[in-house]
């Protein structure tokens, strides 16, 4: 959510922070801006809409020489997308800019604090008001930027990154984090910042990931300092080196970065059980299950905590645990879990989803858990995030970049990882046997083909995507397995084509949304489940009674349903809790293609952010 790069070196700033900033429209994002400074001139432009936009509104930047700068990409939360509330603001004197991600929450008894002192606003947002504060410390206290900055936060609660320059300090730029993610781009004589790190993967591979409460004091020439926030104290920060190749961000010939990420799914999955899956041995090798398996074979509880994509991931490792693992499993949107006094205890496991590691509801309650005793698991697919460091232990997904908004790889990868603990649970637990054991893996290892063949009906899928476009409604169907399959494919759909729709079990239909079916309302049903077919096809027949359209998913070779829909997808057959891996493609490519149809962004939907970094 909103993208901060900045730049301070020898280098001309402008085209670094510009392509940076295209580099972060994946983030989402409703107005952008950029500020540069040069030692005496400081030139700032910002503009609701695309980066696009920006750049044919700030020709003067393009002649103008600044070594340093910050760039914004804005999502709002305070005030509405305008030119005036877009990033970077300013301080009332015009010495101090700053680019902020995040909520100040207690922005306005600051603002009406700041008003009585005599400042004055020209914009709706809460980065407003932290500016002043800065600048309004910095005079009272008679302090440099650095020590302002910290003041200031001091006295702020909320989240944020931010990164600030003053212009009567020209070689340095003050950046912080708490709850929101940023790191620093370490180069030659040069620094880069950015909410992650492909502003400045063209210029160094060396970044540090600052941690929550964190700030540094970045000057040219001299050493950085990074400091905590509340205390002052000095942190010495370890270096990583970056091992993203910018070639996986480019489309590589795809019209969207969605399409391409749908079609990685295959090779995303190979990456996750490498190392893993060790099928000649006959067994799955999972450090952060392996260093702690004690604490999974004693608990009674499994909590699952995620949003979004994720927390349909959540639940079909809800089927897979109990299932195969015979271990209750309870999944919580975590925007709820941290505010009604969940029931935890030192001998639960929390398990959390996230695939940037930084949503700020998935963090919240990975601290409430760990604060009431539990062990904490996260899976995530971003290495170095903030997720990955609270956590107790956990998994990495290895999708790589994925840079559409709406999820697509990210969630295969993370149910490739969640099916994979619960066989080695279940197996460890000696509630499955060794040859249920070997089907589980033998299979699982065969999904890759099973997930391309599945691909191979991209042509089809379009041709339907075509007939069904003008849809206002969409009605998704599953059971089982295929019940939170129907969810995530009501929620592709309405995500990126903007056509409302709705996930049920099937048995439910009759209990309501039955109601809706006519002639203009698809119903996409998942009938892969063999122990409810006949349970399914009373539904698909009462849905074509009443005139509905009927896209079915169903396996190859599939008779009685086949006869009766309108639509069919077929999808090569597995076993019941590997059947989310083939089902889920064709709604993806189903969304993504009614989206193209209808015109619409698809890699960056309106409204929407890929990292939900603010509650």
């Amino acid at each position: 959510m909103c993208g901060i790069v900045g730049y301070l070196g020898s280098k001309n700033a402008y085209p670094i922070i510009l392509e940076g900033l295209k580099r972060l429209e994946y983030r989402g994002y409703d107005s952008a801006g950029i500020c540069l400074y040069n030692g005496n001139k400081l030139i700032s432009n910002k503009s609701k809409g695309k980066i696009s936009k920006l750049e044919k509104r700030i020709s003067k930047l393009k002649t103008f020489h600044g070594n340093i700068g910050i760039g914004h990409t804005r999502w709002a939360t305070h005030g509405e997308p305008n030119d005036k509330n877009s990033h970077p603001h300013s301080s009332n004197s015009n010495d101090i800019h700053i680019v902020h991600n995040g909520i100040i929450e207690n922005y306005s008894a600051v603002k009406e604090e700041l008003i009585n002192k005599g400042f004055h606003f020209h914009s709706e947002t809460d980065t407003e008001v932290l500016v002043n504060l800065i600048e309004y410390i910095q005079i009272k206290e008679n302090v440099k930027l650095g020590e302002a900055v910290q003041l200031a936060l001091n006295q702020v609660i909320g989240a944020y990154s931010i990164a600030a320059i003053d212009i009567k300090k020209p070689d340095e730029i003050v950046v912080a984090r708490l709850g929101s993610p940023l790191c620093i781009g370490v180069g030659k004589d040069e620094y880069f910042i950015g909410s992650d790190a492909t502003p400045f993967l063209d210029y160094t591979k060396k970044a540090i990931y600052l941690k929550d409460g964190e700030m540094a004091i970045i000057r040219n020439h001299k050493p950085t300092q990074y400091r905590k926030i509340a205390d002052d104290s000095f942190t010495n920060p370890t270096v990583e080196k970056l091992e993203i190749d910018l070639a996986k961000i480019q489309k590589k010939g795809f019209d969207h970065f969605m399409l391409k990420e749908i079609f990685e799914q295959p090779s995303a999955v190979i990456d996750t059980l490498r190392g893993r899956l060790r099928l000649k041995k006959g067994i799955i090798k999972m450090s952060g299950i392996d260093d702690f398996i004690d604490k999974f074979l004693s608990t009674n509880k499994i909590t699952i905590v995620a949003c979004g994509t994720s927390w349909h991931a959540g639940l079909i490792a809800e089927y897979m645990f109990e299932k195969i693992a015979k271990i209750s499993v309870e999944v919580e949107y975590a925007s709820e879990f941290r505010y009604r006094n969940p029931v935890i205890d030192k001998s639960d496991i929390v398990i959390a989803i996230s695939q940037s590691g930084e949503t700020a509801d998935t963090l919240a309650a990975i601290k409430l858990a760990k604060k009431q005793g539990a062990f904490v698991y996260g899976i995530c697919n971003v290495v170095g995030s903030t997720i990955s460091r609270e956590a107790d232990a956990g998994s990495y997904t290895h999708a790589g970049p994925e840079i559409g908004v709406a999820s697509t790889k990210a969630f295969i990868t993370q149910i490739t990882i969640l099916f994979l603990i619960a066989v080695k649970l279940g197996k460890s637990r000696g509630v499955l046997s060794s040859k249920q054991f070997r089907e589980y893996i033998y299979e699982l290892n065969s999904i890759k083909k099973k997930i391309t063949k599945v691909l191979s009906s991209n042509d089809k899928i379009k041709k339907i995507a075509a007939k069904i476009k003008n849809a206002t409604n969409c009605l998704y169907l599953g059971r089982g397995y295929n019940f939170p399959v129907a969810l995530e494919g009501a929620l592709k759909l309405k995500e990126i084509s903007y056509i409302h729709a709705e996930g049920y079990p099937a048995a439910e239909m009759k209990h309501g949304p039955i109601a809706l079916i006519d002639k203009n309302m698809p119903s996409i049903i998942i009938a892969t489940n063999k122990l409810y077919y006949d349970k399914i096809l009373s539904n698909v027949q009462e849905i074509k009674s009443r005139k509905g359209k009927i896209i079915a998913v169903v396996f190859e070779g599939d008779k009685e349903i086949s006869k009766i829909a309108d639509y069919t997808i077929e999808v090569p057959e597995t076993i019941p809790a590997l059947t989310p891996f083939v089902t889920t493609i064709p709604l993806q490519l189903l969304s993504y293609h009614i989206a193209v149809k209808l015109g619409r962004n698809v890699d960056q939907p309106r409204n929407l952010a890929k990292s939900v970094t603010v509650e």
